[in-house]
């Protein structure tokens, strides 16, 4: 094998001992004794052996002349030394090496028979460019600095891997230039400087084996393992990315394994909440808590006993166990965290506190099933990674929470992003004023101007009446049961107080029965709780075969309210499903409408749902806005509305309680001002002029048609409330459209309406909804566009 087979170069590497016999012959001439005769008999080698002296390219002959080698490196290789130095010659990025140290052989024969000694962290590509920088400071006198730390990655017997740092001798080499080599410029090296990736340029300047490499080189390793575990440990903690990695853990604890050498050590994290004084597991691949094992949560006194907890959460010290079973006999299984660990079958454990200047954040847990492998010795050598995992956790915390309030604001306090756009805008404002340039200015105004809104609302009628007689039915049900008991009871054993409670309770429930009043259920609830229930206690104490009574009468109550919980609860599971449903269509359909035109949406849950649209210019900050979406938009809501009544009439089974709904939409033909109230958290209207929009849409539902006591909402109907002539031309195109769609029906009235407070001429038009029963087909949605044509081809044909 040459030494030029294993990779292209643009230096044809001659091992030669050339500069070495220099040095001897320098020694011959100026020095008598010992070191004169030691240099003239390795001179002799040189004389016998000429190729050692004028270079040799094939890898055997390193074998055949392995003596006469030893016996020329001799003082570069002290045999007191052999044991301890881990040393080699080889050429240089050359994976051969000889002349090997006794240690450095010993490790070698430890990795195993299959092992192949190669240089790492070199790619291929670039040892062309690391020989071309080493031929330009050698040959040209420049000063390139293309250094880079080369290192061996051995295992040893138990497979642990160690890492070994190699440095070069280089002064036993020379660099001959050929007649192949074209001569190098400054303009070719200010090239290069800019190209160090275009290995083309690199050849085309360099061509291979243009130059000689005459010498070798002597390698001077050394074991970095610990350096380099906290190094790994480092770069494998910083890195945002890692921790998400599915291998994260598993090559944390190799690291580990390199770093403390323990084969089967395992790496486990528990998060400390402080607000809850409990440790918990953390979620991500391959994360484990020994500490809680099974468990998601711990008590942080359940989990650790006074010292360890001591220990760790106040001196903020690690504890070791370096003997799990002896430690679990000598305290009979009791300490909760030797319990865990034992059960769990290790044999030693490190917990590690993780802690900033705040305090406990969470604990690192080292876990073998080798007893005494890990102890308060190595437990030490934690200190050197303990600050990258402080600051890895400190940061994980840290996304956790933002992420956390993401959640909270898209859950429980949504912008639309609609309108996301300006609220950034006033943060970045915000931080640029607050906290670059220390100013003291509050959260600027977050409003639009010129915007069309519309609203709508499908109510469940009669809600509160439906309410009422849920409460009446619950409460005298209850009344009932217990007038039966204390009736039994005085029978049995007539006693003053049970006449006096069987007395109230006649009163309530006539009461109930016959003039309910807003407060009665409140005070009826306190009897119930006060007086009821002690007395049935104690009946049911001295009064045995009344016991089973009283429990089934305990039994019916709702657990978590002590009082009979079965009309109200269908009632409010109706009202709860009614919500969720008719959330979930509109939530999709809502989805649809943005593609005709951005626009801010929000919804709101009473007893139905309610929602509010604007559209406008401001809000999309696009030079775009045309009535003619506005138009689209009240088209969509029409067909909405009518969507969810069919989707409420349709799902009737599914509901507890029977009860019907009203649909109405609120028209209001003036652009106006809104703005984002931050005490409210929710956009309102802007401005003395714009309140009377807040106003009727508050009231409207309420009102009554002009001369009678009828609402303007009514079940199977569709109210559509407005105060201009040009409002009721409009609508009524839409309202003929849907009709010849087979959407709405023909009962179709024009209404005047009832003066509210401080709002007057009022009208409304109201048509009833026509059901079907088939919803499963997708609905498509009809434009402005679809209504005029169909307008226009009626006015055609007639």
């Amino acid at each position: 094998m040459s030494s030029n087979s294993q990779f292209s170069s643009p230096m044809k590497l001659l091992i030669s001992f050339h500069k070495l016999f220099e040095k001897y012959e320098q020694l011959a001439e100026t020095n008598t004794g010992y070191i004169g005769e030691k240099a003239k008999s390795i001179l002799k080698i040189a004389k016998e052996y000429p190729e050692l002296k004028n270079g040799f390219t094939d890898i055997s002959t390193l074998d055949k002349r392995e003596k006469e080698i030893a016996l020329i490196l001799q003082d570069s290789f002290s045999e007191l030394l052999t044991q301890n130095e881990i040393k080699a010659a080889s050429l240089p990025f050359f994976d051969k090496t000889f002349n090997v140290t006794k240690r450095f052989q010993k490790i070698i024969k430890n990795a195993g028979t299959d092992f192949q000694l190669e240089i790492k962290n070199m790619p291929e590509n670039h040892r062309y460019m690391m020989a071309c920088t080493i031929i330009l400071n050698e040959v040209y006198g420049y000063d390139l600095q293309l250094k880079r730390p080369f290192h061996y990655e051995i295992p040893e017997k138990n497979g642990i891997k160690r890492y070994y740092k190699i440095l070069y001798n280089a002064d036993f080499i020379e660099i001959i230039k050929t007649e192949n080599a074209p001569n190098i410029t400054q303009q070719d090296v200010d090239d290069l400087l800019d190209n160090f990736e275009n290995l083309a340029l690199w050849k085309e300047k360099f061509p291979e084996d243009s130059y000689i490499f005459k010498g070798f080189v002597i390698s001077n390793i050394f074991d970095v393992t610990d350096d380099f575990a906290i190094s790994e440990i480092k770069s494998n903690l910083i890195d945002e990315g890692k921790g998400q990695d599915k291998n994260f853990i598993k090559d944390l604890q190799s690291i580990f394994q390199s770093f403390l050498k323990i084969p089967d050590i395992r790496v486990g994290f528990s998060v400390f909440n402080r607000d809850e004084g409990v440790f918990e597991r953390v979620y991500g691949e391959g994360m484990h808590s020994f500490l809680l094992n099974d468990k998601t949560i711990g008590d942080c006194a359940d989990v650790l006993c006074k010292s360890s907890y001591k220990k760790l959460l106040k001196e903020k010290k690690h504890i070791s166990v370096s003997n799990i079973e002896e430690a679990y006999k000598e305290t009979q299984g009791k300490v909760p965290h030797i319990k865990v660990l034992y059960d769990q079958g290790f044999k030693s454990a490190i917990f590690a506190p993780i802690a900033n200047k705040d305090g406990l954040m969470g604990i690192l847990e080292l876990v073998s099933h080798q007893p005494k492998a890990l102890n308060s010795i190595n437990a030490n050598k934690l200190e050197d990674v303990m600050p990258y995992i402080v600051t890895t956790v400190q940061r994980s915390k840290t996304d956790q929470e933002n992420l956390i309030e993401a959640v909270i604001q898209k859950e429980c306090t949504s912008i639309h992003p609609s309108v996301h756009w300006r609220f950034k805008q006033a943060a970045q404002l915000f931080i640029k004023e607050n906290i670059i340039q220390k100013k003291n200015m509050p959260f600027s105004k977050i409003a639009f101007k010129n915007v069309y809104p519309l609203f709508g609302q499908i109510d469940v009628k009669g809600s509160s009446d439906a309410r009422n007689l849920a409460t009446q039915k619950d409460l005298s049900n209850q009344l009932k049961l217990a007038q039966s008991i204390v009736d039994k009871a005085n029978e049995q054993n007539n006693m003053p107080v049970y006449e006096q409670i069987a007395f109230q309770i006649k009163t309530y429930l006539n009461q109930v029965e016959t003039y309910f009043k807003v407060d009665s259920e409140h005070l009826i609830s306190l009897f119930l709780k006060n007086e009821i229930t002690p007395l049935l206690e104690l009946i049911s104490k001295i009064n045995a075969p009344l016991k089973m009574e009283i429990d089934r009468y305990f039994s019916d109550m709702d657990s978590d309210l002590n009082v009979l919980y079965h009309h109200r609860k269908h009632y409010d599971d109706t009202i709860g499903l009614i919500n969720k449903n008719m959330s979930t269509l509109l939530d999709m359909k809502q989805t649809e409408a943005q593609k005709m035109y951005p626009h801010f949406f929000e919804r709101f849950k009473t007893d139905g749902v309610e929602h509010n649209i604007y559209i406008g210019e401001s809000i999309t900050r696009e030079d775009s806005f045309s009535l003619i979406y506005l138009y689209n938009l009240r088209i969509w809501q029409i067909q909405v509305m009518c969507d969810m009544e069919n989707e409420f009439y349709n799902n009737q089974d599914l509901y507890p309680l029977p009860l019907d709904v009203a649909s109405m939409i609120l028209v209001f033909n003036q652009p106006l001002s809104i703005r984002f109230r931050m005490d409210e958290k929710q956009f309102d209207v802007d401005g003395t002029y714009n309140a009377r929009y807040e106003v009727v849409k508050k009231r409207v539902d309420k009102a009554f048609i002009k001369g009678t006591t009828e609402r303007i909402t009514q079940k199977g109907k569709l109210s559509i409330v407005f105060s201009q002539q040009s409002d009721e031309e409009e609508y009524l195109q839409y309202i003929h459209f849907f009709q010849a769609k087979n959407i709405l029906g023909s009962d179709l009235e024009v209404l005047e309406l009832e003066d509210l407070q401080g709002v007057t001429g009022l009208k409304a038009i109201r048509v009833n909804i026509i059901y079907k029963k088939d919803t499963q087909e997708e609905t498509s949605y009809f434009t402005y566009n679809d209504v005029m044509d169909a307008i226009e081809n009626q006015n055609f044909a007639s």
